[in-house]
């Protein structure tokens, strides 16, 4: 398993500089980041690098094993290089496959059929050797292989993640417009926090940002719970992976800072105990029912110790906001936040690209984020003590 083999990971936009930083913490000695690229990362590594990423990586969406590439103009291209494949090496022509396709300023003008194109390639590479074709099944298939088309080639892979790496396993429901697993992570990545500092969501949902950074506090990877693609395929030792996973389990530590969640819907808090709970983090994360405009720090922090407080606020392109309390909501909670957590962080995601005028804030940092289509800014701030609060609207009673 010490064969080198050219990998990539993509990643939600924006966040590739905390991916490359996550793979290189892994230490691998055989494990080489490349330079990012826009929606990922590419890298060589062996087997077993592939198996330490999947399990390990919070911000990767997949791990893509490159087979091969070549120039395209049409879709026979696309067929001649799937044919070339030794796909014989990685499966069995009794299991089912399924291709996907991306494209990135492709030629072709139908990205279906240069898809079918790459399936027949594959089938017929075990037929002209005697074996039969392997069954397409979209829905649970053995074997995932992905095909990108660019501007003037094709590149197939091998999908060793099978399902998408942002589904742990924990998470069974979810509020309206969820975060992502992996955005999450990568989020509190982008924010500064680390699991040496309280963290706060007072704006919770389902939970998504206070599961995953307690289980970064825990050290619990991310692909506990959960099978992978790579374990229907040929060349991944078995013991290897074994191996893999009993030191990933020894890894688990107690958080050395609290965990808080909070959240205005009652429906949401026992969402988030519940997510907790199947992530094996519920000793850690507390959450209560509050409306986030009453919203104080949970704890005091202690001497040298940082307090974050790291939220996905509602907005007009996840959920659609109405009247004055939508318009006053982000002023309202710039008043909250320097009024009330004077000496914290706060990171907050937002589509709105100028938000830090209506919260009145000054940002040490903009990250341009993209939560799937949407074009977001992740606003990161340095509280310090901020003007008296602004007076309440006319007509406007003082809870509203």
């Amino acid at each position: 398993m010490s064969e080198l083999h050219n990998l990539f990971l993509p990643c939600p936009r924006g966040l590739e500089p905390a991916l490359a930083a996550e793979m290189q913490a892994l230490k691998s000695p055989t494990l080489r980041t490349g330079k990012e690229v826009p929606s990922g990362v590419p890298a060589r590594g062996t087997l077993e690098d592939v198996m330490r990423l999947n399990l390990h990586s919070r911000i990767a969406s997949r791990v893509l094993l490159r087979l091969g590439h070549a120039p395209v103009e049409q879709a026979d291209d696309v067929y001649r290089l799937a044919l070339k494949m030794p796909w014989e090496r990685w499966f069995a022509p009794d299991q089912t496959l399924r291709v996907d396709v991306t494209a990135d300023h492709s030629p072709l003008e139908s990205l279906h059929f240069a898809a079918l194109r790459a399936k027949d390639g594959v089938c017929d590479r075990f037929r002209m050797r005697g074996m039969a074709r392997p069954d397409v099944d979209r829905e649970q298939p053995d074997v995932r292989v992905h095909l990108h088309l660019g501007a003037t080639e094709a590149l197939l892979y091998l999908d060793t993640s099978g399902e998408p790496l942002f589904k742990r396993g924990w998470r069974t429901a979810h509020g309206e417009a969820p975060l992502k697993e992996n955005l999450a992570a990568g989020l509190l990545a982008l924010s500064g926090w680390t699991p040496q500092a309280v963290l706060f969501d007072p704006l919770c949902g389902a939970g998504t940002l206070v599961v995953e950074a307690a289980q970064m506090a825990c050290n619990l990877a991310p692909g506990l719970g959960r099978g992978f693609g790579f374990e229907r395929l040929r060349g991944f030792g078995v013991q290897a992976w074994q191996d893999i996973r009993r030191a990933a389990l020894a890894a688990r530590r107690a958080a050395q800072a609290p965990i808080f969640a909070a959240d205005i819907d009652p429906r949401m808090v026992e969402l988030t105990r519940a997510n907790a709970q199947r992530a094996g983090v519920e000793a850690v994360v507390q959450v209560k029912q509050g409306d986030v405009m009453d919203a104080v720090p949970p704890v005091q922090l202690q001497p040298g110790q940082a307090g974050h407080l790291v939220t996905n606020p509602p907005y007009a392109e996840r959920i659609e906001a109405k009247g004055r309390e939508a318009e006053e909501f982000l002023p309202r909670l710039g008043d909250v936040l320097k009024q009330r957590f004077t000496g914290w962080n706060a990171a907050l995601l937002l589509a709105d690209l100028q938000a830090d005028r209506a919260l009145r804030l000054k940002p040490a940092r903009r990250h341009v984020v993209y939560n799937g289509p949407i074009e977001c800014r992740l606003f990161t701030f340095q509280l310090v003590a901020g003007r008296p609060p602004r007076k309440a609207a006319a007509g406007a009673g003082a809870g509203d």
